[in-house]
């Protein structure tokens, strides 16, 4: 009868209780009624950051009315319906408190749970008189209670009654420091370290993982107001938020137990059981990523087929008009999505023993679009960030040990994340310049934060220019071709894919003697996720850069890709393959030496079997590209092929808008070579004119 009260999807100081049925009967309720205050009473031994006596009280109170809930459950028979109300009301009361008391301890939560004292005060007295007011219709001169408890319950309600719940006097001293601290980042003052350390400790934030869950609450909390009518709370939340990342880069003394390593381990206290390590250790981790993106599933969901897809990438799948299985191709009679909780649950634990983020849906749909990001939010936020960005790059330039370097680029790597602003920051601080430096460094994990935090910081288009002048490019590059650590030569190759935007960079780029041959290296060594970074990368260089055409066909990029495409399964890599080998045959030393591999069949057999929309059109592209620059070999080739019409037919209807003007020219070139040939007149050339309107 008791809902789940600790569901992610309830924000904090919400109270989603409901009255139980009318039709239920009085022994449930009180069996649920009792339940419910057994578990209010457990919050007794639990740390209360804030209204610390409020709750006592509160607890206290519920805890002295379970004799009397007990003896009524022995005596209920005959109990008039007055009794049933009473005891309804006083359950939806219990749920509430039990929700209140969740949110009073909530890790995470704790700063904001200060800030809103008063509020949270204020409940305690809402909810406190709710009891007095539920226990006034009992009938206790029709119900058989011992005058001991009678008495003990009529007290009680007094004291409900007239119980006063206010801030208490900590509560405010902390509530002081803390404004007192957001008023000096608005005037860019730096704060007194004393000032910053008395509020953590007295919200009991002592620890950098604990920290960093106070800055995560908060920014799903941001996102939440972002994405609501209400935004009024946005600035407030902010501010709050720039006073964690302060003092998570600045007060806390190390990273928990591994002092700046990009993956600080799991919060302590958390145990997975022997069973699930068990499982785990059977399990290939590449089964917990989306078939579609590659990437972890945050909320995996089964389809008709049997096949698990993370919903957001199965759902954008389906919004695109393909009502089919990614994996199988079948069409799908019904688009239902089934949680699948176990595989949930395996990811989780998998995240926890690998010291991986784990991010839920909900999460990722806030975060996803980082535009808001734009602007601090609030002029404390933006004081605290760029005095925090300042201290950062200082202690890049200026540090001596390569640990605290190494913990300043973490942090650098963290706030670059998912922060147009703090991008900027950060940009304007310098700490482009001497993250370059730190990739010459022969420490693993220093490198990786660099190299994952420029490519952060790559995404901000004034960085850019620094990343590419001087030897910035070249420093880059060499991570790309003997970077310490695999992740790092991943982040590379990232990194030049954004700088690849600007076509000055792109040709600077292909200059760089290792930066092709690395990038085919990586793809062809590297796991799916270094190729896939691998292969944008290239995508980006060629583009309008007929000099790094010739370099990728130098570097033995064509018989890679099309090695892909014989045997990779991941239709995301096989779409970027296919991509890569329709620009290449744009110009005609690129399609000869594709054709030099016998690429004709494989290109014919995905446009058939794929499932990808943008792997049909490069398909389509490539077959054209193809068909121009070999003449009337190739084109007699694709003629001989039973199944390319049929493909290049349905692009007509179902490709996109560029697929089906390419098909329709492929489709023109293989009519007119079969009229052609039947009619006895041997072609020698395709024309090369009738290609003109399509690209």
């Amino acid at each position: 009868m008791i809902g789940k009260t600790n569901g992610s999807g309830r924000r904090i100081l919400t109270f989603p209780a409901v009255h139980p049925c009318v039709n239920v009967s009085l022994s449930t309720v009180i069996a649920s009624l009792i339940a419910l205050s057994r578990s209010i009473s457990s919050f007794q031994w639990r740390t209360f950051p804030c209204n610390k006596r409020n709750a006592r009280n509160a607890i206290r109170l519920v805890h002295l009315l379970q004799p009397f809930i007990d003896e009524i459950r022995e005596n209920q028979s005959g109990l008039p319906d007055s009794a049933t109300l009473s005891f309804s009301e006083l359950h939806l009361t219990f749920q509430k408190l039990l929700f209140l008391l969740e949110d009073a301890t909530r890790e995470g939560a704790r700063l904001t749970m200060l800030m809103e004292s008063d509020r949270v005060a204020t409940q305690f007295v809402v909810l406190s008189r709710s009891i007095a007011t539920a226990l006034d219709v009992f009938p206790f001169n029709s119900v058989h209670v011992s005058e001991e408890v009678r008495d003990q319950v009529v007290l009680l309600m007094r004291q409900a009654r007239n119980a006063v719940f206010e801030v208490e006097v900590d509560d405010k001293k902390a509530l002081t420091c803390v404004r007192s601290v957001l008023t000096r980042f608005e005037n860019r003052v730096e704060p007194n370290e004393g000032d910053l350390r008395l509020v953590l400790d007295y919200i009991g934030v002592r620890k950098w993982s604990e920290c960093n869950k106070e800055v995560k609450f908060l920014a799903a909390e941001i996102g939440f107001q972002s994405n609501s009518e209400e935004k009024s709370k946005v600035g407030f939340l902010c501010s709050l938020m720039g006073f964690m990342c302060y003092c998570r880069c600045l007060v806390m003394e190390v990273v928990d137990g591994e002092g700046g390593n990009s993956n600080p381990k799991p919060e302590a206290g958390r145990k997975i059981s022997v069973e699930d390590e068990k499982i785990l250790s059977g399990l290939n981790p590449d089964d917990f990523r989306c078939p579609i993106s590659l990437e972890l599933m945050s909320d995996p969901v089964t389809i008709e087929t049997g096949h698990t897809y993370d919903r957001s990438s199965i759902l954008k799948w389906f919004r695109s008009g393909n009502a089919i299985c990614p994996k199988t191709g079948k069409r799908l009679i019904s688009t239902e999505l089934v949680p699948n909780l176990v595989l949930k649950r395996l990811i989780q634990q998998h995240c926890y023993v690998n010291g991986i983020p784990f991010i839920t849906d909900l999460g990722k749909r806030k975060s996803g679009d980082i535009t808001r990001t734009l602007h601090p939010g609030s002029f404390a936020a933006e004081g605290a960030m760029k005095m925090l960005a300042s201290s950062l790059s200082a202690r890049l330039e200026n540090g001596t040990a390569i640990e605290e370097k190494n913990r300043a680029a973490f942090e650098m790597r963290l706030l670059s994340k998912t922060s147009i602003f703090n991008r900027s920051c950060l940009v304007e601080a310098g700490s482009v310049s001497h993250l370059l430096k730190m990739l010459s460094l022969r420490d693993s994990s220093a490198q990786e934060n660099a190299i994952a935090a420029l490519l952060n910081l790559s995404k901000y288009p004034k960085s850019r220019a620094l990343m590419a002048e001087s030897l910035g490019l070249a420093l880059i590059v060499r991570v790309l071709k003997n970077g310490l650590k695999i992740e790092a030569r991943q982040h590379a190759a990232a990194v030049l894919f954004y700088l690849a935007s600007d076509a000055e960079y792109r040709k600077l780029i292909g200059e760089e003697p290792d930066a092709i041959p690395s990038l085919v290296r990586l793809i062809k060594d590297g796991s799916d996720r270094t190729k896939k970074n691998g292969l944008v990368a290239m995508y980006g260089i060629l583009m309008n850069q007929h000099e790094n055409h010739k370099r990728v066909l130098a570097a033995g990029g064509i018989p890679l890709l099309i090695d892909i495409l014989r045997t990779c399964e991941k239709e995301d890599l096989l779409t970027d393959s296919l991509a890569i080998l329709a620009t290449l045959a744009e110009k005609n030393d690129g399609a000869m030496a594709i054709l030099q591999w016998g690429v004709l069949h494989i290109a014919v057999q995905i446009l058939s079997s794929s499932t990808s929309r943008m792997g049909k059109e490069h398909c389509v592209t490539l077959l054209l590209s193809l068909s121009m620059h070999g003449g009337v070999d190739v084109v007699a080739d694709l003629v001989k092929s039973t199944s390319l019409m049929g493909s290049l037919y349905s692009q007509l209807s179902e490709g996109t808008s560029r697929a089906s003007k390419k098909a329709s020219a492929l489709i023109k070139v293989l009519h007119d070579f079969s009229e052609r040939r039947s009619s006895g007149f041997k072609p020698s050339v395709i024309p090369q004119e009738q290609f003109v309107h399509v690209w």
